[in-house]
Parts: structure tokens; C-alpha cells; sequence
């Protein structure tokens, strides 16, 4: 795995991350605004934004909905199945694909939030098959998956507790580790200085700093430097502390430094020592840089606050919290629980709910939504729509990931009732429509 990287590569690297382009994550977006202009281009012809809204949430069945077209898209918008197994596709989560290599975007992996015995699967989009990557039986609830530049997966553990099935080689962590995975060789590594915590959304800035959150009521934003360029088996790991609340933990704040050993055993314990802020079931993050370079913003999805936040990174020594979309100020009420973030080519940023079958007697499908930024990255969004909804009332749609074309959104639709098989679903604009 990465201790067997030749220092070329930790080289190599750093280039990759300043240089890449059109890339989830680790990119720089067009700046807000671009996207309606962009509509007019050949390139408009395919992207996601020009839409007509869904006026309302699709009205779900508890027999699993359309096994074929999961989805209620918007008018000259269409849907395809590209995995769809049991034994792999089974509570599919986040998505990842092969950002860099001699076969860019070919290959789609996605991690399983299902265990202990689960792992991280791949389809191969040129052939349509499928297959389970990696699987171990100390792992539990695989969520968040990035691509390095330096070419390996960043998978994570969304547990709490791993008391009944601890890492073998960590057993003194008491929550989930980040593990990664070069998929050439398919050798493991765990990853304890990035914390032992409730895992889900991964992100990483222009000079290969590491993002991340605690899933949890209270959950902290947390960000790791590596002591070398490249090599995430050591480094610093910080927690987010607002200096000046300016309303409902928005305003300024400072990076306090973690306890290294603390944050192996638990990250959240030791970020509560440092009286780090807390927010609302911190879920998905993405990653955001202007085009010229003056701006950098992480993006995160507060599940229980029913908002979007944006921290700004531009000034790596004084990161600032404001909201982007919040229910009943820019967004309406039936917008709930978001979870999944991912930008379009374009610097649209889709959202998905994730309510799931939690409610009793629940008739509508949970949704997708695409909010379009400000002038301000980090300010309001200047717009949120629905995009798209679920027809199963279990299901809920998770890890939406855009390619690196821009002309595809995969989604995984997760929970589903029915026949019980979980899939992936590519959305795609129909041919011959705008």
C-alpha cells in the first residue's frame, strides 16, 4: 500500500493535485453564475442544469417501485440500470471513480454500508461487470470513498462502535478508521491518524490536506495535514472551532490541534476536550475552488439541521462557516435530512435526502436537488430545485457521483423494498432532448 510508494510517486503527487481539472473532490468548479450561460454552449446541451423542477415528490410504493426507472426525472432526462446484484450492489453507498491512470473513468467503485464481512465493489463501465474489490470481516459500515491524485481509494467506516469487531491491528480505536486501498495491487492499509470516528463524507484541498466529519449529533469538522506530502500514515489532525458565532455556529473560527495518540483511540472524545463546534449529523462533503484560483470552499450536509453549509478554505489559517441552504430560508419544507453532495461540471451542487422508510405511512419518495450558488460560493444559494425523486418509499438515494464527462449522475438507490434489489442507476440526458 502507500509504505511501498516510491518517493517519485509522493512527488508525482503534489504535482497531480495543483494540476487536476474537471475532477469531483479535488477541482476546480466554474465560478457561480456560469451555469445558466453555459446552457447556450454545445457542452449546455448535455449538462444537468436548464431543467424543468419536479413540482412535488414522487408518490411511492412499498413494493420496491419501478425496478427499472427507480427515479422520477424531470422531461428529456432518462435513467439505465448499471449494476443491480444482491451480493454486491447490497446497501451500496458512496462512489468513487478511477480519476486518473490510463483508463480514466472507467472504472466505478463504491463502498457497502452493510457488515461485519462488508467491502468496497467495482463495475467496470466499458463490460457492465460487476464484482466485490476488497471484503474483510473486521469491517462495518463502509461509507465515505475518495480518489486520491496519487492514485489509491480512501474508504471509511461509518461506525460509532467497533467493540464487536475491532481492527485486528488497531483494536484499541473504539470507532470507525479510514482505510486505503491501491487498486492495482489491491493492498490494504489502515489509516488511525485521520481519527477513529463515525466516518462519512471525505474531502481533500488543493494541497493535499485530508477533510472529514463525525457522523453524529454534535459531530465535528476535522482536517488532517500530513507530516509528508502524499503519506496519510502520519500527520496532524485538527477539529474546527468557531472563534465569533455570528448565529447558529456560522462565523469565523481557528484549526485547534488534536491529541495525534487521543485521536487514534477517539477522535470525537479528544475534539470534545478541545471544545471543537458541533453540528447536526455532519454527513457528505465536496470540495470547491474558483476558477482563478481566490477562493476554496468544503461543502457539508448537517442531516438533522436540514441545511448546507459551506467552510471556507481560503485562508488555510482562518476558515469561516456560513450557510448555503437551509430548510424554510432558501429551501422548502419538504426538503429533509440531506446527505449526499456532488458538483456538476458546471459549479451546480445536487443534494440528496435521506430520510429513508423511517416514517410511518410515508406516500412520497425521497428526492434529489440542485442548488444553484451565488455570486457568493459561501453565501445563500441563489436557487434549489427538485431534480429528481425516488418511487419506493424504502429506498433512499445515496452517493450520487457526476463523470468526469459531466453527461452522466450515478446514484445508488439504497434499501429498496420490493425484490429487495439495491442498484445503481446512471441519469442521463435523453437523447435528442434539452
Amino acid at each position: 500500500m502507500h509504505r511501498s510508494i516510491v518517493l517519485s510517486l509522493l512527488t508525482a503527487a503534489a504535482s497531480v493535485v495543483s494540476a487536476c481539472q474537471d475532477v469531483p473532490d479535488a477541482v476546480t468548479q466554474p465560478a457561480a453564475g456560469l451555469a445558466a450561460s453555459a446552457s447556450s454552449d454545445n457542452e449546455g446541451a448535455v449538462h444537468f442544469a436548464g431543467f424543468t423542477p419536479l413540482t412535488a415528490s414522487a408518490v411511492c410504493t412499498v413494493s420496491g417501485g419501478d425496478p427499472a426507472n427507480p427515479l422520477l426525472l424531470p422531461a428529456g432526462f432518462s435513467q439505465s440500470i448499471v449494476a443491480s446484484e444482491p451480493d454486491i450492489i447490497t446497501n451500496g453507498d458512496m462512489q468513487a471513480w478511477n480519476e486518473s491512470g490510463p483508463e480514466v473513468g472507467r472504472f466505478l467503485y463504491r463502498t457497502h454500508e452493510t457488515g461485519p464481512n462488508t467491502g468496497l465493489s467495482v463495475t467496470d463501465l466499458v463490460t457492465g461487470s460487476s464484482h466485490m474489490l476488497v471484503r474483510r470481516q473486521d469491517w462495518s459500515s463502509l461509507d465515505g470513498l475518495i480518489w486520491t491524485p496519487w492514485g489509491t481509494l480512501l474508504f471509511a467506516e461509518e461506525q460509532a462502535n467497533t467493540s464487536t469487531n475491532p481492527d485486528p491491528d488497531f483494536p484499541q480505536a473504539v470507532a470507525g478508521l479510514v482505510y486505503e486501498l491501491n487498486p492495482a495491487t489491491l493492498q490494504v492499509a489502515a489509516r488511525p491518524a485521520l481519527g477513529s470516528k463515525s466516518h462519512e463524507g471525505q474531502a481533500m484541498d488543493r494541497n493535499g490536506n485530508h477533510y472529514g466529519i463525525s457522523e453524529k449529533a454534535g459531530g465535528a469538522l476535522f482536517k488532517f495535514v500530513p507530516d509528508l506530502p502524499g503519506d496519510y500514515s502520519a500527520g496532524q489532525l485538527y477539529a474546527f472551532k468557531l472563534t465569533t458565532d455570528l448565529g447558529d455556529r456560522t462565523g469565523p473560527g481557528t484549526w485547534v490541534a488534536l491529541d495525534r495518540a487521543a485521536s487514534r483511540i477517539d477522535a470525537d472524545a479528544e475534539a470534545g476536550v478541545k471544545l471543537a463546534t458541533g453540528y447536526g449529523r455532519p454527513e457528505d462533503l465536496e470540495h470547491w475552488v474558483s476558477p482563478n484560483g481566490t477562493r476554496e470552499v468544503i461543502y457539508a450536509a448537517l442531516t438533522s439541521e436540514n441545511r448546507i453549509i459551506a467552510l471556507d478554505i481560503t485562508d488555510p489559517a482562518n476558515p469561516v462557516v456560513t450557510t448555503v441552504v437551509q430548510q424554510g430560508i432558501n429551501a422548502p419544507a419538504d426538503f429533509i435530512f440531506p446527505d449526499n453532495l456532488a458538483f456538476d461540471r458546471f459549479g451546480n451542487l445536487f443534494v440528496t435526502e435521506d430520510p429513508g422508510g423511517s416514517f410511518p405511512g410515508k406516500t412520497q419518495g425521497d428526492d434529489i436537488w440542485m442548488a444553484t450558488l451565488g455570486t457568493d460560493p459561501a453565501g445563500l444559494a441563489a436557487s434549489f430545485t427538485r431534480f429528481a425523486s425516488i418511487n419506493d418509499c424504502d429506498a433512499e438515494p445515496t452517493g450520487i457521483l457526476f463523470d468526469k464527462s459531466g453527461k452522466r449522475l450515478f446514484v445508488d438507490i439504497q434499501h429498496r423494498g420490493g425484490d429487495g434489489l439495491d442498484k445503481t442507476v446512471a441519469i442521463s440526458r435523453t437523447p435528442g432532448k434539452q
